[in-house]
């Protein structure tokens, strides 16, 4: 534009302007103005001169203004229209129409230091010409983080009308320029994307493509990207990339968060499109089995000056155990140092975070605990800033007051000053960089000076931050024809800070103008430049930026040309850098080439030479498969450079750009790294010590020379000062390799140490060791022979301590008895007494030793003839001989069953004298039996009643004199309590009695009597009730009493032939309307407040029956609310006006006359407007059946004589099935559990169990 208006000027003519201006003369100044403001030139003539313009051959003639104002005009009007046809013959004219603004020079991002003035400019072109519709007030508006400032201007635009009719005669009027209308852009989708299913930590990638009708590249569609009705925007975890007829999002590191509905939204002017789909996100690997999911949704609420708030949703997968809490971390911006804000899991998923640096920006993150472990982190937050909000709203409006400074001073002086607010700030100058100073401040006032704050931290004073220098080698690594991959070195001095951002620039070959590459800089040192000309030469350069500003820009690239690379061999290998630099070695490592030819790449040829030659050698004949070499056989002192070249199956590829030049010299001090296993953890650990250490340095672990960062199984990283370790808490086999360690901020100290699979699996079996030691024994278990039938199983440790346990087991189960065993700190000997060494003791026995963190175990097998041997003594000797030392046992206790199913333990003793005591334990708690003990017999009993689980357990008995003791015991549990039941039942079920029959008002009950033979062992009375008796109801019924062996049957006849059939006759003719029953309630009520509530049911009964309510167990009163009816003797009714909140509860009807009645609960719940409807939730409450007032008295039968006993084999089980109408059993007094089955008429229609020590089995046949 600008080269069109300079040919412009100078190709109009010269015009003249009288100097004295009449009504007319003002029309021209008007006319000049416009001309003047669109940058054509003129020429000032006086009234007698002429003047041609630059060649133009038309001349002005203008020496006054005539009054005939339309001849002048016109005459005007023909000379500027001929200048215009000359015009447009030679040059082409941009005509005015709408479009939108274009920037010609664009805003760029800009670092500097604060209190420093920002000039920020741009310059914008755009369509058409101001309008008076541009009148307005116009405001520039600067943000950042601490604030916001603005400048306004006015612009009027002023019209005239004559201006217009010139300027109409040369230029088409707005008024005339057709009116455009947006034309509807039809959208139809070709290629869309479908729903994804992805896990945590990979990528995804949403794509569609479209045609667009019309097509028109001034209107294309907005594209706008939503999840779950959120709107999308361009940043870390998403990107969007939109084109003409495409757009494609990328998610490049799926978290939880990202899972929802997306959608692309194509916007026009008459208009949308739309497609959606769901992105479905499962679980990553958890850093432990088992461990919960991340949480989600991570926000930042009432951000003040030294604490913020954490808010974040739990997480949704809920197959792993409970969520046990959660901990928080948080890191400054600018740091990678994550620390952990809470000490103990908080359970609730909101915590204040405090102690925070006022003005520090920070990013949050959340870790949810289970009972195995602790999950991924969450999605980290967006950064805040850790401010006052006062201070907040002074930054955006509230001016800053003045502040008068007093005497300053560091360490040992004051600083004082007089404000109204309470932040201050100061600028102390005159420190020397690299000293540490204390600070302290004093306020004063018109009174004098205030006592002395607290000493600040201590804070030494870093050099100032300078711009970094050049980036330098841009190195081309791809091409494909349309664009270029570049490769750049970072600079040589970073000017004190990080680089953080680098700017790209390029120009075809041969032109002077650079042009920028991208708007926002890139963080890498990578960058593919897209949209270029194939075949085209171009050269590039870069800027590096730190937070000092941005650098200067780098020695341009050598010429490269847009060509398409098609060769077969690997592209070039890029980024060389060095490690572990000694007298006669190196490691080098390089990145892989970004292009790897027609097949993937097999290795890489590592190539070096000596500065300032052109003799490369190749350091490996073979090929690294690693990308990473170490280069030995150097020479000291010398300086080297490196390149790389990959391999692929056609052979070797580009050679890398040369590396920076490096010395074949060992930094001074340096040490190596070195691996032991710790003599008391057991823990593998690589140790190294720095023989540098500056400010900012880290120790960077690696293993085969890629960063460890996954910390999951056990591996440690501890620093301290000039010394760091890498510690191996769970090693395994797979842990072999090379392990390196570098120093960052320092002059290269590195080291590097190789553990092979040997030298791995010896230390594992060093550390196995270590972590289980073993107690030396010196004598293994062995056993020794004592008297009356005992047996000493002992062993002897080198060494034990009194914190010394153990436990001896035979055949795998643990032997009891605290008193049996001991030990002797002094002699290292430990011992067990068994007490009854039989033929039942053959097997293994096993003694395991704990002590500290030593463990031992020994074992003896006393199994055949080696048992044989040692039972041999007990077996040959004679019985008088094992015993002759004093009191003893000659029989042990047994448990023996009676006839009459008494239960009793039995003994024998031998070797008493008058003065022997005899004693009963059970459990350790001594037993005063009714009778004494028989000592002059030599036979001792105790009978045990009501025997059962509760008189289970282990009975002692001992013998003593002042000769000596002896003791027997006997564990009645297990085996021997259930074949104690066994014969409990045989006798039981062979001497039961017969079936008998009650009637009662509500039905008829059988019932069995075992009284007789089991007393208060285990019942007195079981029954079977059948209730409100039908015909159906007949037949025989029958009770089996089996035991493991034989069963017994017992059985009464309520059928049409039997000798009871007239009382069960008779009480089915007993009429059943008699007894008052109740229907037609719900079990629960659902009802809104304020409306009417009737329970209403059908009673009936003969006679009439009486009818109540009760609310929650109290009787209901009748009144206004409460109206209780009993229509026709038929319909009761309770009706609750206006119900409330308080009405709700169990409300229970009772029903009943002299022959008895029934009551129902309902559960009644009262909801208001607007709540949700609560669920309602039955209980299965059956029917309360209440007795007769006076009792039915019905003839009782006579006693039938037994039949005969049951076959002995017992009586199959019968299916299960449903309760049948009428039919209930009950059981008046049980100690034990029993199965009882009930049958009717061949049909099973009850099944129910309870425990008994014997199986009881109910029939009711045909």
């Amino acid at each position: 534009m600008a080269d069109h208006r300079t040919n412009c000027c100078l190709l109009l003519p010269a015009f003249k302007i009288p100097l004295t201006l009449g009504a007319e003369g003002h029309f021209w100044w008007q006319l000049w103005s416009y001309f003047l403001s669109e940058g054509f030139c003129f020429v000032f003539l006086n009234n007698s001169n002429e003047q041609h313009c630059y060649g133009v051959s038309i001349m002005l003639y203008t020496n006054n203004i005539t009054s005939d104002f339309s001849q002048d005009l016109i005459y005007l009007a023909n000379k500027l229209l001929k200048v215009r046809t000359k015009l447009d013959d030679k040059y082409v004219r941009e005509e005015p129409m709408i479009r939108g603004p274009k920037f010609l020079v664009r805003l760029r991002s800009h670092m500097v230091f604060e209190n420093t003035p920002v000039k920020i400019f741009c310059t914008v072109e755009g369509f058409p010409i101001c309008s008076t519709d541009d009148t307005a007030q116009y405001t520039a508006m600067a943000v950042n983080l601490h604030g916001q400032a603005s400048s306004q201007a006015s612009i009027i635009v002023k019209s005239n009308s004559t201006i217009s009719f010139i300027l109409s005669l040369f230029f088409a009027p707005a008024s005339m320029l057709p009116k455009i209308h947006y034309t509807k852009i039809h959208i139809t989708f070709l290629e869309m994307f479908g729903p994804v299913f992805a896990t945590e930590g990979e990528s995804a990638t949403l794509s569609a493509t479209m045609t667009l009708e019309p097509n028109l590249a001034n209107l294309q569609p907005e594209a706008q990207w939503y999840r779950d009705d959120t709107r999308l925007f361009d940043s870390k975890w998403v990107k969007i990339e939109t084109g003409r007829g495409f757009s494609k999002l990328t998610l490049p590191n799926l978290y939880k968060d990202d899972e929802g509905l997306y959608t692309l939204r194509m916007v026009t002017k008459g208009g949308t499109a739309e497609h959606s789909a769901f992105v479905s996100v499962a679980d990553g690997p958890p850093p432990v089995p088992a461990a919960p999911g991340a949480p989600m949704d991570i926000e930042i609420h009432d951000a003040n000056r030294d604490y913020v708030i954490v808010s974040w949703k739990p997480p949704n997968t809920t197959t792993e155990g409970p969520i046990l809490g959660y901990f928080v971390d948080k890191c400054e911006v600018g740091t990678e140092n994550w620390t952990q804000c809470n000490d103990h899991p908080i359970k609730i998923c909101k915590y204040p975070v405090s102690g925070l640096f006022e003005g520090h920006s920070f990013y949050f993150r959340v870790r949810a605990v289970n009972s195995h472990g602790i999950s991924k982190p969450s999605r980290m937050s967006d950064p805040i800033t850790a401010m006052d909000p006062t201070e907040f709203e002074r930054l955006h409006g509230v001016s800053a007051p003045e502040v008068a400074y007093a005497n300053v001073h560091i360490v040992n002086y004051t600083m004082g000053f007089v404000s109204r607010l309470c932040l201050f700030r100061f600028v102390v100058s005159g420190l020397t960089t690299g000293e540490t100073y204390v600070f302290r401040v004093q306020a004063i006032n018109e009174l004098g000076l205030s006592d002395e704050s607290q000493e600040s931290a201590p804070l030494t004073v870093k050099a100032a931050l300078t711009n970094p220098s050049a980036p330098y080698d841009i190195a081309l690594l791809y091409c494909d024809g349309h664009s270029m991959i570049l490769n750049w070195k970072k600079p040589l001095r970073s000017g004190g800070a990080k680089i953080k951002e680098y700017y790209v620039d390029k120009r075809r070959s041969g032109t002077t103008m650079w042009r920028e590459v991208h708007i926002p800089p890139t963080t890498e040192r990578v960058y593919k430049v897209e949209n270029l000309t194939e075949g085209a030469v171009y050269q590039f350069q870069v800027y590096g930026a730190n937070l000092a500003g941005l650098g200067p820009a780098s020695k341009h690239s050598e010429d490269l040309t847009c060509d398409a690379w098609t060769m077969p061999e690997p592209g070039p290998a890029y980024d060389l850098t060095f490690c572990e630099v000694r007298d006669n070695s190196l490691v080098v490592e390089w990145q892989k080439p970004v292009y790897t030819g027609s097949g993937p790449i097999t290795g890489y040829h590592v190539e070096y030479a000596k500065k300032g030659t052109a003799n490369w050698i190749t350091a490996n004949e073979k090929a690294a498969s690693h990308r990473f070499l170490k280069v030995t056989g150097l020479e000291v002192g010398t300086t080297y450079v490196f390149r790389v070249r990959a391999v692929n199956a056609v052979g070797v590829g580009m050679a890398s750009m040369a590396s920076d030049p490096v010395t074949a010299k060992a930094v001074a001090g340096s040490q190596e790294v070195s691996c032991v296993v710790d003599e008391k953890s057991g823990d593998i650990v690589l140790s190294f010590e720095s023989c540098q250490i500056n400010e900012g340095s880290k120790f960077i672990w690696k293993k085969d020379y890629k960063e460890i960062t996954d910390f999951s199984k056990g591996v440690v990283i501890k620093s301290e000062g000039t010394h760091s370790k890498l510690i191996f808490k769970n090693a395994d086999k797979e842990d072999f390799g090379t392990y390196s360690v570098s120093v960052t901020n320092t002059e290269g100290v590195s080291s590097s140490y190789t553990i092979s699979n040997e030298e791995l699996a010896k230390m594992l079996a060093l550390s196995y060791d270590i972590r289980h030691p073993v107690i030396p024994l010196k004598s293994e278990l062995a056993y020794k022979i004592l008297e009356r039938g005992r047996m000493r199983f002992w062993l002897q440790a080198e060494e034990i301590s009194s914190n010394v346990t153990y436990k001896f087991f035979a055949n795998n189960k643990e032997l009891s008895g605290p008193n049996k065993m001991a030990h002797d700190v002094a002699t290292g000997i430990i011992e067990f007494i068994m007490d009854h060494f039989t033929e039942e003791s053959e097997g293994t026995y096993t003694c395991q030793i704990t002590d500290g963190g030593g463990k031992a175990q020994s074992s003896l097998v006393l199994i055949g003839n080696v048992f044989c041997k040692s039972l041999c003594p007990f077996s040959r000797l004679p019985l008088m001989f094992l015993f002759t030392t004093g009191p003893h046992f000659s029989e042990f206790l047994s448990l023996q069953i009676g006839d009459d199913c008494s239960v009793t333990l039995v003994c024998k003793v031998a070797n008493l004298k008058k003065e022997s005591v005899f004693h009963w334990f059970r459990e350790d708690t001594e037993i005063i039996p009714d009778v004494k003990p028989d000592l002059g017999s030599g036979v001792c009993k105790l009978t045990i009643r009501e025997f059962s689980l509760k008189t289970a357990g282990i009975y002692k008995a001992t013998i003593s004199d002042d000769r000596g003791k002896d003791m027997s015991q006997i564990n009645i549990s297990g085996k021997v309590f259930d074949d104690a039941i066994n014969k409990l039942s045989q006798l039981a079920g062979a001497s039961a009695a017969e079936l008998v029959i009650n009637c009662t008002a509500t039905g008829i009950q059988l019932q069995f009597d075992a009284s007789a033979v089991m007393w208060l062992i285990i019942f007195s009375l079981i029954d079977l009730q059948v209730v409100e008796p039908v015909e159906k109801d007949k037949g025989k019924y029958s009770i089996v009493i089996t035991d493991p062996e034989n069963s017994h049957k017992r059985t009464l006849d309520l059928s049409g032939d039997g000798q009871y059939f007239q009382y069960f006759s008779s009480l089915i003719s007993f009429p059943p309307e008699s007894i008052p029953v109740v229907g037609g309630l719900p079990d629960v009520v659902t009802i809104m407040e304020k409306k009417t509530l009737s329970l209403t049911c059908t009673v009936c009964g003969d006679p009439k029956p009486q009818v109540s309510w009760l609310k929650n167990g109290s009787e209901v009163e009748p009144d206004d609310q409460y109206v209780v009816s009993l229509d026709q003797g038929k319909f009761a009714s309770l009706t609750i006006k206006g119900v409330s909140m308080e009405d709700s509860g169990r409300y229970t009807m009772i029903v009943q006359n002299k022959y008895g009645g029934e009551s129902v609960d309902i559960v009644v719940s009262v909801y208001r407007h607007g709540e949700k409807i609560p669920e309602a939730k039955p209980t299965l409450t059956p029917k309360t059946i209440i007795p007769p007032k006076l009792p039915i008295e019905i003839p009782q039968p006579k006693p039938q004589p037994a039949p005969s006993a049951a076959p002995s084999t017992p009586s199959p089980a019968a299916p299960k099935a449903a309760l049948g109408r009428g039919m209930k059993t009950r059981q008046k007094k049980r100690n034990h559990w029993c199965t009882i089955r009930t049958h009717i008429a061949e049909k099973p229609l009850l099944v129910f169990s309870i425990w008994i020590e014997m199986e009881l089995i109910l029939f009711a046949l045909n």
